[in-house]
């Protein structure tokens, strides 16, 4: 088996905040002041289009970022708002705008957990995630759409959350990743919101399909998207492989595992990397490679 690519992210990107920035012909971005540990250096929106548009992840509810947008699009018509996903840091802006600029809601289904609520388990992420936007048109796997004038082509990607897309331009080598696959960082994987095994298989597809540029929802374009994502593959299997080391030498507990993986992250990095651990355990122990059980504790941990 060959060895995967070396991951190295890139954190040199210069989002221009608030400039329409041209990413690809026919493709503009325009990044939202809402930089975070979370979102890098804010939120990515696009432009898809020359006489007529189409606008990708129209980002957080924010004057300034809508009127960006807005000088942008420059009066042309938008023949649709489309979501990758509908966590609110790209949705949030989304219901004002299509009213605004009179344009229909085009996404892949009400936001979803990816599997049921267990008793007394709470979702992290309810509160960043768009429960009440519902679609106008739901995007199906494989299909071509006509995003202002140009075609894309729909690829469910579900991992990060269930309802999560990713978008190809129809005849080129580019794709737009949404959050599946980012340069500046590994994707936060949150169960019951997301789904590491979903978000694996999701990997895989995105690897087998016939485009080398990616260009994600935060930071900026991968040159050589399959090596990328062939290395984060890799650092998640690296993962799992360190987290049943760390519960053989005896951590029993999600907090005990981050602090054995990730002794020196700041507190933001440290809940993101729980969240994305539980995730993982969930993964392992559905593959019969440890168990959990639920306690007064919290979650236990054992082979």
């Amino acid at each position: 088996m060959a060895t995967p690519p070396k991951l190295v992210f890139e954190r040199s990107f210069d989002p221009q905040t608030g400039k329409a920035v041209a990413v690809a012909p026919g493709l503009m971005r325009v990044t939202a002041p809402n930089a975070s540990p979370y979102t890098f250096t804010g939120t990515n929106s696009f432009l898809v289009g020359h006489e007529q548009l189409a606008l990708i992840d129209p980002g957080p509810d924010d004057s300034a970022h809508r009127a960006a947008l807005e000088q942008a699009i420059a009066g042309r018509p938008v023949s649709a708002i489309i979501l990758t996903h509908t966590h609110r840091d790209h949705s949030a802006g989304a219901a004002q705008l299509a009213a605004e600029l009179n344009a229909p809601l085009w996404f892949g289904g009400a936001h979803r957990l990816s599997r049921p609520l267990r008793p007394g388990e709470t979702n992290a992420l309810r509160r960043s995630s768009d429960w009440e936007l519902q679609p106008d048109r739901v995007l199906r796997d494989g299909e071509t759409i006509l995003a202002g004038d140009l075609e894309l082509l729909v690829h469910t990607t579900p991992g990060h959350c269930a309802n999560h897309l990713a978008f190809g331009l129809a005849g080129t080598d580019t794709v737009l990743t949404g959050d599946h696959v980012m340069g500046w960082n590994s994707t936060l994987v949150a169960s019951p919101d997301g789904s590491m095994a979903h978000y694996l298989e999701s990997l895989e597809k995105l690897i087998a399909l016939p485009y080398r540029r990616y260009v994600p929802a935060h930071g900026g374009p991968i040159e050589d998207g399959p090596s990328y994502a062939r290395a984060l593959l890799a650092h998640r299997q690296e993962r799992n492989r360190q987290i049943i080391a760390a519960v053989e030498q005896g951590a029993r507990s999600i907090p005990a595992i981050v602090r054995a993986l990730y002794p020196d992250v700041s507190l933001p990095v440290r809940r993101a990397a729980a969240m994305t651990v539980g995730a993982q355990l969930e993964y392992l122990a559905d593959l019969g490679r440890l168990r959990l059980r639920s306690g007064l504790l919290g979650l236990r941990v054992s082979l």
